[in-house]
């Protein structure tokens, strides 16, 4: 697992291999990752140049690191897996990204309120088919994480059930994963 572009391209960053099933992590491959910033870039006028990123369900982080590498300001990782929470802040290290991130060791659907400036762009990457992906928006909706016009991008393999505050934009499949696009509606 590398990083795709940007400031840190061709970072090496640590892996579980082929996941840790148990841990219920499986990195999102490179190709997939490639592929959705591609998308972002092309279809929403970059949105991660500057952005406050949050990644719910961060795993080993690449998602929220590639965003980072790619320009976005800062980027907060929720994970409430120790193992998980281990290769983010080893990724942290690889990238020398320890002052523009923050790791929430906690579990997702209990956010809290944000203490910052919302977030411009959220991944969502929760264990496939345990709804724990709607759970988590409602949290991060209700302590004040999204940003009005924020971009949500949720890797799921079931069908989804967005809050009402979303709105659904697009989704692309990618073998077993379809990953959606959606945003918070102005307020």
């Amino acid at each position: 697992m590398r990083i795709i572009a940007g400031d840190h391209r061709g970072r090496r960053l640590a892996s579980l291999g082929k996941g840790d099933m148990a841990a219920h992590l499986r990195p999102t491959a490179d190709r997939v990752r490639e592929s959705l910033f591609n998308a972002l870039f092309a279809g929403y006028d970059d949105p991660v140049t500057g952005a406050v990123v949050l990644d719910l369900f961060a795993g080993t982080g690449a998602l929220g690191l590639e965003a980072l590498s790619r320009g976005a300001e800062h980027v907060t990782f929720v994970e409430s897996g120790r193992v998980a929470q281990g290769l983010i802040a080893e990724n942290i290290a690889l990238c020398r990204a320890q002052s523009r991130t923050r790791l929430i060791r906690r579990d997702a659907r209990r956010l809290g309120n944000c203490e910052g400036r919302a977030a411009d762009l959220v991944f969502l990457d929760p264990p496939y088919g345990k709804a724990l992906g709607e759970a988590a928006l409602d949290a991060a909706l209700a302590g004040g994480w999204i940003a009005a016009g924020g971009l949500v991008v949720w890797e799921e393999s079931a069908e989804i059930s967005p809050p009402a505050a979303l709105s659904l934009v697009e989704a692309r499949r990618y073998g077993d994963t379809v990953i959606s696009v959606l945003r918070q509606n102005e307020i």
